[in-house]
């Protein structure tokens, strides 16, 4: 795979999500976060690969990976209205579904679509696959990282104007109430990630938000989440309270110690 590869799978991509506007600019909001949010996911993964001292090719096949890596949202929004997968079906199973259909790395070698349908599957798995294969897990680890750190960077933009423009996609439908789950607590406490199913509020999905930093696995993840004050700028949002603070105080502590390694957390 080479760059010439790459422009051509980033045409297509461009063609497949333009089919997805309509006359509708409330209906296209969405669609049209999810191709930005792609966008800065290459951007993201480039970032971290070039920091890494990733090859070229390595490069190109990372950046593959995030260009789809979200493709499957575009087919899950306009069959369900929603991007909550619990609500709908598991968005990366979809997008590898659109994937074949279409036949998109049909030009690419086994080697190259095994590796790219595995980081896809598996960017918004709850944990990595307990495999032996250090250049899947490379790619996989390298993709959530360049995910999540764009993530935050659409949630907290969602939240300064959630007040003008709320969005129950975004939300996943909990409502706003001024409570959070001590479930989600004790994970930021024990250095763990918040699970899906114990969320009851939008307090509860900010604060699992936060707790993905415990998912991070490079050390350039961790300088930008850092550089780009995700963690304040989410606990801002937040109500005021000693067991929130505690509780974010432990995921900021947790990104600073990590933000001068230069392998794999190991946590």
């Amino acid at each position: 795979m080479n760059r010439k590869d790459l422009a051509r799978l980033k045409t297509w991509f461009n063609g497949y999500v333009s089919g997805y506007y309509t006359d509708d600019s409330k209906y296209n909001h969405p669609i049209l976060l999810k191709e930005n949010h792609t966008k800065r996911v290459c951007e993201n993964i480039i970032m971290i690969g070039k920091a890494m001292g990733l090859s070229d090719y390595d490069l190109i096949l990372a950046e593959t990976m995030a260009l789809f890596h979200d493709i499957g949202r575009f087919e899950q929004y306009t069959l369900y209205g929603t991007f909550s997968d619990k609500a709908s079906e598991n968005h990366a199973k979809l997008g590898l579904q659109q994937m074949a259909v279409h036949n998109v790395l049909s030009e690419n070698t086994k080697d190259e679509k095994r590796l790219i349908a595995s980081a896809i599957a598996y960017h918004n798995a709850a944990a990595l696959p307990d495999i032996n294969d250090e250049k899947a897990l490379l790619y996989m680890r390298l993709l959530r990282d360049a995910d999540k750190l764009d993530i935050w960077k659409v949630v907290i933009d969602y939240y300064h104007e959630r007040d003008k423009h709320q969005n129950s996609a975004i939300e996943l439908g909990l409502p706003n109430d001024p409570v959070w789950s001590q479930k989600i607590i004790e994970a930021l406490m024990n250095n763990k990630i918040g699970r899906l199913e114990d969320l009851k509020t939008l307090n509860d999905f900010k604060l699992l938000q936060i707790s993905w930093v415990f998912d991070l696995n490079y050390t350039p993840s961790f300088k930008a989440a850092e550089n780009r004050k995700y963690l304040d700028q989410i606990e801002a949002t937040l109500p005021k309270s000693k067991e929130i603070a505690d509780a974010v105080g432990k995921a900021r502590d947790y990104v600073k110690s990590h933000m001068h390694e230069d392998s794999l957390t190991g946590d």
